[in-house]
């Protein structure tokens, strides 16, 4: 029997550790359990939040509102020749995926390794890292539209992937949840070793014909020594959004700054490190109350302990003001702010 309680702390359910406590709480193991939910009307207008990991997001307030926790669990996989397709319940945890994927050499999702979050929320972050995004993998997955109780399928045209988005992010915001994700991976993977940092400790390590464990220990490694563990102090990974802007805007941006960060995009944009550039602006390891910025990697905004929403907001603020004034460059946050 689904089970709704009150008042219910989001602490231990959101990785920054913020103390901030949700009205109405639901945790749903099963797809059945979302028909039962929102065939009472009382649900169908509130104010609503679908918690995964709760590693992408930033609860500035208490939420009040209704909080649905998706646990719905189960990997299913199947081979047809070289192409595996892994079909996973949206409350999985997403590196239990790629550590399942990767021992028994399904490739695709290795440089991915150690990334926060569940399998649900992968899919409307499109998440990446190291030259991989997600929209690279994926085949489908199955959504629950709450308007009308049914169960739908989308394509990757359907999801409209941009960087860091999705359709889910967009004009279908709020419409739809996801239980399950379907990939599409490979027995014969293209290893993906674009980012030089991977090339360079695989050089370090005397690998010279890598494979996907290897990527995937590698990318944990590099990972682990830039970004602070969740569990010791409080973060959501990359705060902000790699900027991406014009050629003619970058080429005076270069002249000024002759080792400002930056990758060519392949419909002739230029992406900027937003970590670089928050950097030059005197940020790195820098506190402000009970929140700063982390020692090694400054695009990762951490709770020192106690820090409230609104801080850590705030300081995010500081850092795109001073980005801005400094370079020119607007920084977008790629955390989801809830308030």
């Amino acid at each position: 029997m689904l089970q709704i309680q009150e008042n219910v702390s989001l602490k231990k359910f959101n990785t920054f550790g913020i103390d901030a406590n949700a009205r109405y709480f639901a945790e749903i193991s099963h797809e059945d359990e979302l028909v039962e939910l929102f065939a009472d009307p009382q649900w169908m207008n509130m104010n609503r939040l679908v918690l995964g990991g709760g590693s992408n997001m930033l609860l500035v307030k208490d939420f009040e509102g209704l909080v649905i926790r998706l646990n719905i669990r189960g990997i299913e996989h199947r081979i047809s020749h070289d192409d595996v397709f892994v079909e996973v319940g949206a409350g999985e945890v997403w590196n239990g995926l790629v550590n399942f994927c990767v021992d028994r050499n399904y490739g695709g999702i290795e440089n991915l390794s150690l990334i926060p979050g569940s399998v649900g929320a992968s899919p409307i972050q499109n998440i990446g890292a190291y030259g991989v995004e997600l929209k690279d993998v994926f085949e489908s997955c199955r959504a629950f539209e709450i308007a009308t109780g049914t169960f739908c399928t989308f394509t990757k045209a359907d999801c409209k992937f941009g960087y860091r988005e999705s359709v889910f992010k967009t004009e279908l915001a709020g419409q739809y949840i996801i239980v399950s994700v379907k990939f599409h991976l490979s027995l014969k993977p293209n290893i993906n070793l674009k980012y030089g940092a991977i090339e360079q400790e695989l050089a370090n390590r005397g690998i010279t014909q890598p494979t996907i464990e290897d990527v995937s220990e590698v990318v944990s490694y590099i990972r682990v020594s830039k970004l602070p563990d969740p569990s010791t102090i409080g973060n959501a990974g990359s705060f902000f959004k790699n900027p991406v802007i014009s050629a003619e805007q970058f080429e005076p941006l270069q002249q000024n700054f002759p080792d400002i960060v930056n990758y060519p995009t392949a419909d002739g944009q230029v992406k900027l490190a937003a970590g670089w550039l928050i950097e030059q602006c005197g940020w790195k390891g820098k506190t402000v109350g009970n929140t700063g910025t982390w020692k090694n990697q400054a695009l990762v905004l951490v709770n020192h302990g106690g820090a409230t929403g609104e801080e850590v907001y705030s300081l995010s603020s500081q850092i795109i003001d001073s980005v801005y004034t400094k370079f020119g460059v607007m920084l977008q946050r790629e955390v989801n702010i809830i308030s």
